[in-house]
Parts: C-alpha cells; structure tokens; sequence
C-alpha cells in the first residue's frame, strides 16, 4: 500500500487529469471502479457529489472507507450494481490491470443512466506495449522511444515492493473499440508526458506520452 499512498505524482498530475474529464457535478452518484485508498472518491466528496467504490484489495478499502461506501469486488465484475443507478463512473490507471476490456465497458454502461459520463485515465499505450523504452542516440544523446510489440496484445510484470504487478497492453483501437461496442461515446481525448516534477530523470521524456485520459458518454 505504501507504493500508493506515497506517489505525489498521482496528486498532481493524474487526479486533476481525471476530475478534468469526468467534471463531477454536487448531488450526483459516481462509481470508483478500483477505488485504491479513496483518493480520487475523497476529491469528489469535496466537490459535492456521491461516489461508491469498489476495489480488491481489501486493505486499501479500509482507507477508502472513510471517504464513502466501499465494496469489495474483483473487477470487472460489477453484478452487485442496480442497473441505470449510477450518473457515473470513473477509474484510475485500473484497465491496465484487467485481462478482459469487454465485461468492464459492458459492466458499467449497464449500471449508469443514458448520457452519463464515463472516464478513464491509463498509461498510455505507447508505454505498455511489451520491448518498449527508452533509447538514447550515443551521437548526440537525443532520447527516441522504441515502439516494442506495440500493435499487438501482451503483458509485462512489473516491480511493486516484495511483489509484482502485470499489465496488460492494448494497442489504442483495440481499447476506443472495446468501448464502442459496448456503447459508450467518445468525447474528448487528452494526452499527458511523463510527470517531470518529482523525477528529475524523467525530465528528457517531456516529449513522449505516458498518461492517457478518455471522456466517454453512454449513447
């Protein structure tokens, strides 16, 4: 949990990316599929709206508990959620974590009311793709990015602590059309570089894309 609860980049740059996208409005109920801690269900309380999340780690819904109704679940099953109840959802560098994209978009367009918002900030695509990185021209120095497996689905696993986490790339079709199919709208797009603030040595990727956020509707 420590990993999570310590990031001062998320802070500033991931959850003023989000609450950009999904615009809460006072009053309204929103879902935080993959709650974490509670952060971001802390800032929508903040603002006035209602916010349910949901998360499987069991210790960090002990924290997020306290920012609002917390359920424990295993995304991207969301069953326990009354159909057309919500106004609507969100979820937080999550889908990079799940097998399937399908039931997720599926799962939350049954849950909310037609026209409700839906956002999602991820790594971006360019990030995840399997053999993608970094390379430096030794002539001049000049950092490239190397594209890796990127049109293809795969997964890499990655250090969190004593464990490992993996996550799964999907080339940015693959994931604009999962949500399509699933009815949800496309709105708005923002792309993010890599948060420079807290990491000097992240400084000569200011030019390459790291966080993705998406605005969808449910049409």
């Amino acid at each position: 949990m420590q990993e999570v609860t310590d990031d001062p980049a998320y802070q500033d740059e991931v959850l003023p990316l989000l609450l950009g996208l999904l615009d809460p409005q006072p009053g309204l109920l929103y879902l935080d599929a993959g709650c974490g801690d509670g952060r971001v269900m802390r800032a929508l309380g903040a603002a006035g709206a209602r916010v349910i999340g949901c998360d499987v780690n069991l210790e960090l819904l002990q924290v997020a508990r306290a920012a609002g109704p917390v359920v424990g679940c295993r995304l991207p099953g969301l069953d326990w959620v009354r159909p057309g109840s919500l106004n609507g959802a969100y979820a937080s560098l999550v889908i990079e974590h799940l097998v399937d994209l399908e039931p997720f978009f599926s799962g939350l367009a049954r849950a909310v009311r037609p026209q409700a918002p839906l956002a999602l900030v991820v790594n971006h695509p360019l990030f995840t793709a399997p053999e993608s990185g970094p390379v430096v021209d030794p002539a001049d120095g000049e950092l490239f990015w190397r594209w890796g497996t990127y049109l293809e689905d795969g997964f890499t696993e990655e250090p969190a602590g004593e464990s490992r986490i993996t996550f799964y790339h999907r080339p940015l079709a693959t994931l604009l059309n999962a949500a399509a199919d699933a009815g949800w709208a496309l709105r708005h797009t923002l792309e993010r570089a890599a948060p420079t603030t807290h990491d000097p040595l992240l400084a000569p990727q200011g030019h390459i894309p790291r966080l993705l956020g998406l605005r969808w509707v449910k049409s």
